[in-house]
């Protein structure tokens, strides 16, 4: 970025948290975009403490420098220590504790870069602390919100939500109990992160930080979630004595593979299936189910007679050191189960193209953890769900897509010890077979057709981008 054929041209400069893909993936997305309606834009990577913990993030970054080399970069700050007060195993606490040790070493290069050459600095929320630091360069600062407008609309009003709900209750996540926030159905307590209990104050200080900025992007659009819109632009959902920033719906964020690139074999065994008659299960990067709940998927996919794909991670009991091994799939599902099945279904092993696959007009359901990234693929593949969420925030999104969306019925169980086949088999053939199955379906084709408005030349989604993207030229 400091190149002195790039000195006289206005930058806006991406900062994302450390090895987290769900997040990474959609900002260089957010850059590719911005990058390719004329401006400089440059991804900065902190909070990596060695090489391992960086190879992904960086696959992921010179993927996408080699598909759009021009006005798309990325920078690596230098390695920073692991704090040792931190838990090994809460990558939330670790991803916050990391993004805040890079804070002067993004000062750093934020200033060699010169100040005022960026013209706009784009934070994870996960990198909330780093609003500080744009704010002392002078540097106009926005958050990019990876997720809903529904979860944006709850996390800026989680610090009135904390007053209402004493730390107890919160920890404990229990009973019938709910909250309340504006725009949005009433959430269970039992539903909220676990993080919220385990990292309060520092999600209490994201909704302050936010606050504090010059803005709120938001990978989602108005149509979806009208009534979490709303809510957000009318000042409802930040705290008494705090400025609510613009809002900024751009999305969805999303991009299929590239034409003339290798097609994945799952795509062709799509190809002989009937129109909307497979169904779908994916679980993300980290959904993995142990043997026991695999072999009660299986029997229940079994039983309910449906077309089926499903991706199928190795369990987290069989890793042996190996978490990327792919799973052997005779001692992981019932024996003969293959071969009854093998005339409908298919399982595919730890990966597919989920983009594709729901672009593909032979599904017509999708079983996933409510991921929002997975959320957005379902919708601009017009594909209704049925919600198993799993960790994070997933179990909220699960009440914004079945209570106020309408675009997904749940599965029930997915908060005990098991979802037996039973369950399974009953859901999958609902979707598939009923007349409810067929209503979801056709709200589902509904928010496709709202989705593809939004991105059109005139769309809320694409205006909005525009509108961003002249101010930050003008800056």
């Amino acid at each position: 970025m400091a190149n002195n054929d790039k000195k006289a041209k206005k930058v806006v400069v991406i900062y994302a948290p450390p090895v987290m893909i769900s997040h990474l993936v959609p900002l260089v997305e957010l850059g590719e975009l911005v990058a390719a309606h004329g401006l400089e834009v440059t991804i900065v990577l902190g909070g990596l403490t060695d090489d391992a913990a960086a190879a992904t993030s960086s696959s992921i970054a010179e993927g996408a420098a080699t598909a759009h080399p021009a006005g798309l970069s990325f920078h690596r700050l230098p390695y920073v220590t692991r704090p040792r007060d931190v838990p090994a195993h809460d990558y939330v606490l670790q991803t916050f504790a990391l993004a805040r040790a890079s804070n002067s070493d993004l000062r750093e290069f934020l200033r060699a870069a010169s100040p005022s050459q960026v013209s706009a600095l784009v934070l994870d929320f996960f990198c909330g602390c780093a609003v500080d630091v744009g704010a002392e360069l002078g540097i106009p600062t926005y958050f990019f919100f990876t997720s809903s407008i529904s979860g944006l609309a709850e996390m800026l009003y989680h610090p009135v939500i904390h007053e209402q709900t004493t730390a107890l209750r919160l920890r404990g996540h229990g009973g019938d109990d709910h909250v309340h926030a504006p725009g949005n159905p009433p959430i269970p307590l039992r539903d909220l992160p676990a993080a919220y209990a385990d990292c309060l104050s520092l999600f209490l200080g994201v909704a302050e930080q936010m606050c504090k900025s010059h803005g709120l992007i938001v990978n989602s659009f108005r149509s979806l979630e009208p009534r979490a819109t709303d809510a957000i632009v009318n000042g409802l959902c930040t705290p008494p004595g705090c400025r609510t920033p613009p809002l900024h719906c751009i999305g969805p964020l999303l991009k299929l593979g590239e034409a003339g690139t290798n097609r994945h074999e799952c795509l062709a065994w799509l190809d002989a299936q009937p129109e909307a008659s497979v169904v779908f299960l994916c679980f993300g990067t980290m959904g993995r189910f142990n043997m026991e709940q695999t072999r009660q998927v299986a029997r229940g996919l079994e039983r309910s007679g449906q077309r089926f794909m499903w991706v199928l991670r190795r369990p987290p009991d069989q890793d042996d050191g190996k978490l990327n091994a792919d799973p052997d799939l005779d001692a992981l599902l019932p024996d003969g189960f293959l071969a009854r099945t093998k005339d409908k279904g298919l399982v595919v092993k730890s990966w597919a193209p989920q983009r594709e696959v729901l672009a593909h007009a032979a599904v017509g359901g999708f079983v996933t953890h409510c991921g929002w990234s997975s959320v957005l693929e379902a919708i601009m593949g017009g594909v209704p769900m049925l919600a198993w969420p799993m960790y994070a925030e997933q179990r909220m999104n699960k009440v914004f897509l079945v209570e106020g969306m309408q675009l997904a019925v749940v599965m029930e169980g997915y908060d005990k010890e098991m979802v037996g086949d039973e369950e399974v088999a009953t859901k999958v053939r609902w979707l598939m077979e009923s007349d409810g199955g067929r209503e979801l379906r056709e709200r589902a084709r509904a928010a496709r057709r709202r989705a593809k408005e939004a991105l059109s030349d005139c769309g809320e989604s694409r205006t909005s981008l525009l509108e961003l993207v002249e101010q930050w030229k003008r800056n």
